[in-house]
């Protein structure tokens, strides 16, 4: 079965899509993700470049792409020198998030059903990426890894 023209992605309360959802203008896809650069070889040092980021996409009310906000708070070499700390890495990322969620006026955490799209930062691709293998199609939500595919219910692989 082919990718359809929106993928329905699943609201699950604490799990990765939890902060999914409509607003005013329309839907919102946010997150907070580890992502090492497009072609980056895990040798040594490699705590310097996996980083985190803090990441909101929003869709118009039938799932076309408007815009992102990617905001990288750190390495995971700076969030081991602090990890508790109210300055550590996942807890400015977790502060930053907050702020974008609650910018989003009328906001309501629901399933929602987007289009495809594809957006680089930092030399990291974000966005909905689609393929077709020899098991069939798929859609993938990078860099968070979040697979869909067939029966298109919303539901994901990790």
């Amino acid at each position: 079965m082919a990718v359809p023209e929106v993928v329905p992605i699943a609201y699950e309360p604490r799990s990765r899509t939890e902060s999914i959802g409509r607003y005013s203008e329309g839907q919102f896809l946010a997150s907070l993700t580890y992502a090492f650069p497009a072609g980056f070889r895990l040798d040594h040092g490699w705590e310097e470049h996996k980083r985190l980021y803090t990441v909101l996409h929003t869709f118009d009310f039938e799932g076309r792409y408007r815009d992102s906000e990617i905001w990288c708070a750190g390495t995971w070499a700076e969030q081991l020198q602090d990890p508790d700390g109210d300055a550590s890495v996942l807890q400015r990322a977790r502060v930053h998030l907050a702020k974008l969620l609650r910018s989003l006026p009328r906001r309501s955490y629901t399933d929602i059903a987007i289009r495809p799209f594809q957006v680089t930062v930092d030399d990291v691709v974000f966005g909905l990426v689609t393929g077709e293998d020899e098991e069939g199609s798929w859609a993938e939500l990078y860099p968070d890894r979040l697979f869909f595919s067939s029966p298109w219910d919303g539901s994901y692989d990790t």
